[in-house]
């Protein structure tokens, strides 16, 4: 069934991926939704996309969000993609429960998918029914946006529907359908279907239309070119997610975009007390993706990139690995560059100074000591820049000697910047956020959600949309959990 259209206000979708890629995606069409309801909608998303949000955040919208009305000159395609998970790969993965319709280009030229997931059964699903329930289509939704509130390249979501219909998972959960909106959904993962099956033809046209659509200033240039912007990309994303405590706690290959967008947020959370070592995701038995091996897995997907691009990059073989090779490998510096300047940002250092990494590691090495809340030790911080030093011992659970120690060395390299210490502890406060979405309210949230009960979810929702200001509304937000809480804390993919 179709709708007038009310979705783009008169524009229209494109399809340059359906266009370019055939034979990259299966056609497809949603199962139908007994009873769509709007459960959220995202207006500012919306309005910079040039969507008609006044008739969309009503039941006609919702019928669309759904996947029971097709919005006019919608073509819903389920896309093909492999990717190794967990360190083993597997050659057929897919749009088992999502659905593009097309793209959009906002206001500012940029071009973005819209996609459906939780839609229903796709001949990717292999034995998944290919729904989704309320609480993980939310938890993406809110994670996304505090994710873009931190300032962190991400998918975001347009809206939730209730469907109206219950999932199995250990018990039976109200379904739901989450719009999602993205750079778009070319993963490492889509390379590795094709490669995997020798279809280098295949591969060729993939990182065409990457370049064109998200790299155009390398159209026409050495395929290398396009493997290291990939990965640049890359090391920017994980030194932001490094630098908020952010552990996404799923990354596989198929969950790399090549955008440089974070991309489905399953079972991800967020740092308590610093410990690299942190695992929350129930299915990381292994401590695989903790948080302080992120930037390594993130390599060794882009090594699984490379390897997939090898008959791009040159004729000769040999050549084309060494060349593959040494992208990969500079990756770290990359990645310790990006980090570094992210760490200045939070030291309130403007400056350049070799050893800002060493004295920013060294605070780590002090959080760790004293099992340190991460995201309070850190804005403790413009108070201690004028002198203040009670917050960040507050936020010590044990005591750290070696505080004071490095306070003495940061208040001296503090010394060596033009402002005053007014002004850092101001640049301070801008850097390092007051509010995280902490893992016990995001899990309240979802839980009254799911009961039926949406203010918990919203008033979260609307205090992590500004994270950088103190305000009463927020202080509530702001306290870390129980240490015990923390301890048996566990996230779950949805699936």
């Amino acid at each position: 069934m179709s709708e007038p259209d009310i979705f783009l206000a008169g524009g229209a979708f494109a399809h340059s991926y359906a266009h370019d890629l055939e034979g990259c995606y299966v056609p497809w069409q949603a199962e139908r939704a007994p009873a769509p309801r709007l459960l959220q909608f995202n207006h500012a998303l919306a309005q910079e996309l040039g969507l008609d949000a006044a008739v969309l955040a009503t039941p006609s919208g919702a019928a669309i969000f759904a996947g029971n009305v097709l919005p006019q000159g919608a073509s819903p395609i389920a896309q093909a993609y492999a990717g190794h998970q967990f360190g083993h790969f597997s050659p057929q993965l897919g749009d088992g429960r999502a659905l593009l319709l097309g793209e959009v280009v906002d206001r500012h030229g940029q071009r973005h998918d819209i996609q459906l997931k939780g839609s229903g059964r796709t001949p990717f699903s292999r034995n998944g029914d290919g729904k989704a329930a309320v609480g993980p289509m939310l938890r993406e939704y809110l994670m996304g946006e505090a994710m873009h509130a931190l300032g962190i390249p991400t998918t975001r979501a347009l809206a939730v529907v209730a469907t109206g219909e219950s999932v199995r998972r250990d018990t039976l959960l109200p379904g739901a359908v989450l719009t999602r909106v993205a750079a778009s959904h070319l993963r490492v993962g889509t390379f590795e279907y094709f490669a995997a099956r020798g279809d280098v033809a295949r591969v060729r046209q993939l990182a065409d239309y990457s370049v064109r659509r998200h790299y155009p200033d390398l159209i026409g240039r050495p395929m290398a070119e396009f493997l290291q912007a990939v990965i640049a990309r890359q090391a920017q994303l994980v030194a932001r997610w490094m630098a908020v405590g952010f552990i996404h706690g799923v990354m596989n290959t198929d969950n790399m975009a090549l955008s440089g967008e974070t991309i489905d947020y399953g079972p991800c959370a967020f740092l308590e007390h610093y410990d690299p070592a942190t695992v929350f995701s129930s299915i990381d038995r292994a401590g695989r993706y903790a948080y302080g091996n992120q930037p390594g897995i993130a390599q060794w997907n882009l090594a699984r990139f490379a390897e997939t691009l090898l008959p791009l990059l040159e004729d000769d073989a040999g050549r084309a690995v060494q060349i593959a090779t040494q992208a990969v490998q500079d990756f770290a510096p990359q990645y310790r560059a990006a980090w570094t300047e992210e760490m200045r940002r939070k030291l309130g250092l403007m400056r350049r100074e070799e050893s800002d990494a060493q004295l920013a590691q060294d605070f780590l090495t002090v959080l760790h000591a004293g099992e340190a809340d991460h995201t309070l030790a850190w804005r403790a911080l413009a108070e201690a820049a004028t002198g203040g030093t009670a917050c960040l011992h507050a936020v010590m659970r044990k005591e750290a000697p070696i505080l004071d120690v490095w306070l003495t060395r940061w208040q001296a390299r503090l010394a060596q910047e033009n402002g005053g210490r007014v002004q850092i502890a101001e640049v301070l406060r801008r850097a390092n956020p007051y509010l995280i979405p902490r893992n016990h309210r995001v899990e309240e949230a979802l839980e009254a959600a799911t009961l039926g009960d949406l203010s918990p979810f919203e008033r979260l929702l609307a205090v992590l949309r500004d994270p950088y200001t103190e305000r009463d509304e927020a202080r509530p937000y702001a306290d870390p959990a129980a240490s015990e809480q923390t301890a048996r804390y566990r996230t779950f993919c949805g699936t």
